[in-house]
């Protein structure tokens, strides 16, 4: 309907939330996720469904807006000062994608851990005996140790399936470290590192924490240690990660996020060994996918009915909202 307000979907998402969304809403999605593609549809948009990374000026471009929800938890793609500052709501969905990121550590470490790829590939190209010869080096997870960078909602899941599924010692850092479960011993960032058989990081991304994993850091790890990155690209320094991986340094890495994404081809990460990449997919199943998409549509619903977002990342906006000329 013409009346309707207009919502930009950045991405496409769950046809269970966009049903949600059409009663109260017009739905356009983007072509394409260019900058100045998306700075064009904002122009008539009441609210926007983030889905990937939104330019630094987009409130520039959208004197209609109301709200910007993130389909999802981190808010790097969102500028959120910004937001505030033209009276703008922002809200989240903290935790909706908890289960599927922490499945994926596991997934990861089990890659990384019981070779079970490694051993498939030798059996077929070598026989049983080569397969069953690979088996004999790795290493259980049972009772070593893992180290969470970052305990959130993400962390705190990975952590409880750690040491309830598995039985593992589980350090933690956390921007306070008092919140930490009672099986979750606090470390400072160099005994994480050097005393983790597998590092998670599961931290967002910020001013703190931007380049934060280093080559000063990745030097203390094990020589049999794992490093897997669930957080932001820029929160580790690749080049570090791939001199480590090329000398032998450490036992390997899972990648599922980039500084730069796409990554290019001509990166040297692609010709690292022992590395796992993956695609951004730790948060993305079926089940993650829709539970994202109807989450972000209810918020989404509220702001544009008036109501309060369950997850607002704002609140400040109001200030700014209520001050602004009628």
């Amino acid at each position: 309907m013409p009346d309707m307000p207009m919502v930009l979907l950045t991405n496409p998402i769950h046809p269970d939330g966009r049903a949600i969304l059409e009663q109260h809403a017009r739905l356009v999605e983007a072509p394409d996720t260019r900058a100045e593609t998306l700075r064009s549809l904002t122009q008539d948009a009441a609210g926007i469904i983030v889905r990937c990374q939104l330019p630094s000026d987009i409130l520039d471009h959208g004197p209609q807006l109301v709200g910007l929800v993130r389909h999802g938890v981190g808010l790097d793609f969102i500028p959120v000062e910004a937001a505030t500052a033209a009276g703008v709501a922002v809200a989240n969905l903290p935790g909706i994608n908890a289960q599927a990121v922490a499945e994926y550590v596991f997934s990861a470490l089990f890659h990384l851990r019981r070779r079970l790829a490694a051993i498939d590939e030798a059996h077929r190209s070598d026989g049983w005996d080569a397969g069953r010869s690979i088996a004999g080096d790795v290493l259980e997870i049972g009772g070593s140790t893992i180290g969470i960078l970052g305990v959130g909602t993400i962390g705190s899941r990975i952590a409880e399936i750690a040491r309830g599924g598995f039985g593992m010692r589980v350090l933690g850092v956390a921007r306070r470290p008092e919140t930490l479960a009672g099986d979750v011993e606090a470390v400072d960032l160099e005994r994480l590192f050097s005393e983790s058989d597998a590092v998670v990081l599961s931290c967002s991304l910020n001013d703190s924490t931007r380049g934060l994993v280093d080559a000063r850091l990745i030097a203390r790890m094990k020589p049999g240690a794992v490093l897997i990155n669930v957080s932001r690209g820029a929160v580790l320094d690749a080049t570090a990660l791939a001199a480590a991986l090329q000398e032998g340094r450490i036992a390997g890495a899972a990648l599922d996020v980039y500084a730069e994404q796409p990554l290019e081809r001509g990166s040297p990460l692609f010709d690292c060994p022992n590395l796992l990449m993956t695609t951004h997919v730790a948060a993305i199943t079926a089940t993650s996918m829709r539970a994202m998409s109807i989450g972000a549509a209810e918020e989404m619903c509220r702001l544009l009915t008036g109501a309060e977002p369950q997850n607002l990342v704002n609140p400040e906006y109001r200030t700014r909202r209520s001050s602004a000329p009628s």
